[in-house]
């Protein structure tokens, strides 16, 4: 019996479970369809950067897969038609969560039953089903570290290996993968990506093996310096699903149970893991979260509308070196390290008081990893808006965050190199600095480096003012 595989967010053929029960029918046709948001109405599309890494992990899952079909379209008409056209039996995929994937898969699924096709569906880029974990009441969980205690309770099943031998189904669809568009051209910005990052199942075992190799080890306190390796980096991979959690989580274990001594590096690791089940649990259970704020009294928030302020933002031009490294790092990696993230993020909501929403789509279009629901409950808690985000009041200082995680000055001379000739001691502060200092340096500010957009104290104090409001309609909805 023949089966249609319909692959999304789990661009692998190790612990695949869809493909894996479909390699024990007989004959399998491997399918991917780019969808157009015009079509379906996505109303969170690809980014950039995003379709930059698809093009290249679906080069290398047709390598392990030559007869993977590929093709745009809506999917709810292009799988039906495949599948009839093929004459297969069956029609499996692994599970989505975001809101249009689940009514979108809920839609295909009645028509293929209909048309009586067998149609199955699976878990594979999660842990834990978003409706499997709950609370002490049988709700939903809103606070992570009961989530993250309850989660280690459970039992993760072993990731399944490759099927081995499979034979491919014939199809006479499909197109050329360059025919996609997926890559940037006039201008190419992601020239020199192919350098940094290696997207596919590929990478995505090697990144794994070289960080808990290498970088798992002082993990729990260095994950927070930018400057050091003692991150994953594997995020990208996760979002398209070049790698599973579950084999995440076993390979880790594997290294823990070895020698104990990783254990807690190992255990924090896992929890960063976790962190990312959370979202999708908020997600699923709050499918407003990408376009509303999840606690309603942030409706009051008075928010600035100053486009000029955002395009600073954007372009790493705020006059405070760790915000401005990490917003470069973004444009020229597609990637910015986690600490880094809170930073440029709570800037943007607390310093300029822009709203998250802004803050959300860039990261969408310019992120590598730009996951809808890690992305929409991140923003959320660094404005105070989401789950689990007290005290919503905290405000990140760039200068004091600057010093704390960035001692020597690395991370920030690396993407700011016209700083590179400061002290340390004003690197993160050159408004401050006395001019024999700027002048050593050769730095002229508003010339060679721009001047702060806002003044923090004056800043935090407006974030702080614009909080009463929001406390105001707490109090009055208790």
């Amino acid at each position: 019996m023949s089966t249609l595989v319909w692959f999304r967010q789990d661009l692998r053929i190790a612990d695949n479970p869809a493909l894996f029960e479909a390699a024990k029918n007989g004959a399998v046709l491997p399918v991917f369809v780019l969808e157009d948001p015009a079509q379906t109405g996505e109303t969170h599309p690809l980014g950039g950067a995003s379709r930059w890494w698809l093009h290249h992990s679906l080069e290398n899952l047709a390598k392990k897969l030559p007869g993977l079909v590929i093709c745009r379209g809506d999917a709810r008409h292009v799988i039906a038609q495949i599948a009839r056209d093929a004459g297969v039996r069956s029609v499996f995929w692994n599970r989505c969560y975001e809101p249009h994937a689940i009514e979108r898969d809920t839609e295909i699924k009645s028509l293929l039953k209909d048309a009586g096709l067998e149609v199955r569906s699976f878990k594979a880029s999660l842990l834990f089903e978003p409706w499997e974990l709950a609370n002490k009441t049988g709700g939903s969980f809103k606070v992570y570290s009961p989530f993250w205690k309850t989660a280690q309770q459970q039992h993760i099943d072993a990731p399944l290996p490759a099927p081995r031998d499979l034979e491919f189904l014939e199809s006479a669809h499909g197109e050329k993968l360059e025919s996609l568009g997926l890559l940037p051209s006039t201008p190419n910005w992601a020239e020199g990506w192919e350098t940094l990052w290696q997207p596919g199942e590929d990478g995505a075992s090697a990144r794994l093996k070289t960080f808990l190799a290498s970088g798992l080890e002082g993990y729990g306190e260095l994950r927070n310096r930018p400057d050091l390796p003692n991150v994953s980096r594997l995020s990208p991979h996760l979002h398209f699903g070049d790698i599973s959690p579950r084999q995440i989580w076993h390979e880790t274990w594997q290294v823990i149970d070895a020698d104990d001594s990783y254990r807690k590096d190992g255990h924090k690791f896992l929890s960063e893991i976790a962190w990312r089940e959370f979202s999708y649990h908020l997600l699923y259970h709050f499918p407003e979260l990408p376009q509303a704020n999840w606690r309603p009294a942030f409706d009051a928030y008075p928010w600035r509308d100053a486009p000029a302020d955002l395009h600073r933002w954007q372009r790493g031009e705020t006059g405070y070196p760790i915000v401005d490294a990490g917003m470069r790092e973004l444009w020229q990696t597609g990637y910015m390290h986690n600490r880094v993230r809170m930073i440029v993020a709570s800037f943007l909501v607390k310093h300029l008081r822009l709203h998250w929403q802004h803050g959300e789509a860039w990261f969408r279009d310019t992120l590598l990893d730009a996951d809808l629901a890690n992305n929409s409950a991140s923003w959320q808690w660094v404005t105070g808006s989401g789950a689990d985000a007290a005290p919503y009041f905290r405000i990140f200082n760039p200068i004091t965050q600057g010093k704390k995680f960035d001692p020597d000055g690395t991370y920030v001379k690396t993407w700011v190199p016209e700083l590179k000739g400061l002290e340390t001691d004003w690197l993160f502060e050159p408004f401050n600095a006395p001019g024999i200092e700027l002048e050593r340096a050769g730095i002229v500010l508003g010339k060679d480096y721009p001047m702060p957009i806002v003044d923090h104290a004056s800043a935090r104090q407006a974030a702080l003012d614009g909080y009463e409001a929001v406390k105001q309609v707490g109090q009055n909805a208790a």
